[in-house]
């Protein structure tokens, strides 16, 4: 095997295995540095091994027992007293498995693992998507919408009041996925959403594999949790979501609006699915949580057989009850698009513009912002507006998308 052909399939296997190796052995060694270090030095090792060896027929289970054995030897060399020796003696000989408690997935018991309340909501998000979800620091960042080393600080400072605190990384049981539920729906929702539509330059701008995933444990969370309204709203939310994706996309990779969408194209059963769990959430009579509402949008989308069949005023009340459970500025941008459905570009341009102080560096922003200058005809103005919105970088779909907008007004 060449260096290339090793280095291509090490790229593979740190997709695939780097969370589940480094969230191994934070929970065996309860430190998330010594996790980290060790991981990175088996997949350096991998490099070299494979090279000459060709790729092992079970690439994670080499990783995980290369990484253990280096965690292992870092142990020996800083431990002080016999019993951290005697201690990671027996992790490396004889490791009893752990004990599965109430989630049979490993993935998910790894998530509810890492979303512990002790720790701030954000810094729990962030910490997990780094960890279990796969996302590098600038996916992360552009999620939170601040800049790559402040993310980095976070995730920093999260590490440190883990082993301040001596937080615990055991496995959850039943009675503590209330708790921690939250934290594990918010950070499916943005794997969710990194694969509906990447934020790198240099990926696909859908990554299906990621929503088939953030799909596939909300339903498993579903199983534990069948009363949770929020569960059952984030996984219609998806499902309504993922049933538009095969119209997204023309047939030269640009992004493709709603209102300009083959309904034809969408995935009749997913809209079913997710129109039927809709329904059951509001026969419950409880008050809708974020997702819920989320959800309720998307059937009110979903159920128009014509865009200019939409029920905008539906839509903009729905919006109006989600500001009041979350009150931030994407979700006023959002409602400010509903509103052009409604009242026209003008109203919602008005309604966008107050949003600049807090959006400058939001890319989407400026999308709609040009987007709606280009309905009124301010040609000159919506040009600089796309421009703004190119010059913020993302996937090299939307970027060809916007450019061309841009391009059409002269």
């Amino acid at each position: 095997m060449s260096a290339i052909d090793a280095r291509d399939a090490i790229t593979r296997a740190h997709r695939e295995e780097w969370a589940r190796v480094v969230a191994s052995l934070t929970r065996r060694f309860g430190d998330l540095d010594i996790a980290e270090e060790a991981a990175a030095e088996a997949f350096a090792a991998a490099v070299e091994r494979w090279a000459d060896d060709g790729v092992p027929p079970h690439p994670g289970g080499w990783l995980t027992t290369t990484a253990n054995r280096k965690a292992i030897d870092r142990i020996r060399r800083e431990a002080k007293r016999t019993d951290k020796h005697k201690e990671a003696q027996a992790l490396y000989d004889d490791d009893p498995p752990e004990p599965i408690g109430a989630i049979e997935d490993e993935r998910l018991r790894l998530i509810f693992t890492c979303c512990h309340p002790a720790l701030a909501m954000e810094a729990r998000m962030a910490l997990t998507l780094r960890l279990v979800g796969g996302l590098t620091m600038p996916e992360i960042a552009r999620a939170f919408l601040v800049q790559e080393d402040a993310m980095g600080r976070r995730i920093t400072r999260a590490k440190a009041k883990i082993k301040a605190a001596r937080i615990p990384y055991r496995v959850p049981s039943a009675e503590d996925l209330p708790a921690r539920v939250s934290g594990v729906l918010a950070v499916l929702f943005l794997v969710f959403n990194e694969g509906y539509l990447a934020t790198g330059p240099d990926t696909d701008p859908v990554r299906p594999n990621l929503t088939a995933e953030a799909i596939r444990l909300t339903r498993l969370i579903r199983t534990l949790l069948p009363d949770n309204g929020e569960v059952t709203g984030l996984l219609a939310l998806m499902l309504l979501i993922e049933a538009r994706r095969a119209a997204r996309f023309s047939v030269n990779g640009e992004p493709v609006p709603l209102d300009r969408q083959d309904r034809t194209a969408w995935d009749a059963a997913l809209i079913a699915e997710g129109h039927r769990l809709v329904r059951e959430r509001l026969a419950a009579g409880e008050a809708p949580g974020r997702y819920q509402v989320l959800a309720a949008i998307n059937a009110v989308h979903t159920s128009a057989d014509d865009a200019r069949d939409t029920d905008w005023s539906q839509i903009v009340a729905l919006y109006d009850q989600l500001v009041r459970l979350d009150p931030s500025p994407i979700v006023a941008l959002n409602r400010a698009v509903a509103i052009a459905g409604l009242d026209g570009a003008e109203v919602a341009l008005a309604a966008v513009v107050r949003l600049e102080g807090k959006l400058a560096g939001y890319r989407a922003y400026h999308a709609t912002r040009a987007d709606l200058l280009r309905r009124l005809g301010r040609n000159l103005e919506a040009r600089t507006a796309y421009t703004a919105a190119i010059e913020l970088g993302g996937n090299s779909a939307e970027t060809a998308f916007l450019t061309r907008r841009r391009d059409e007004l002269g």
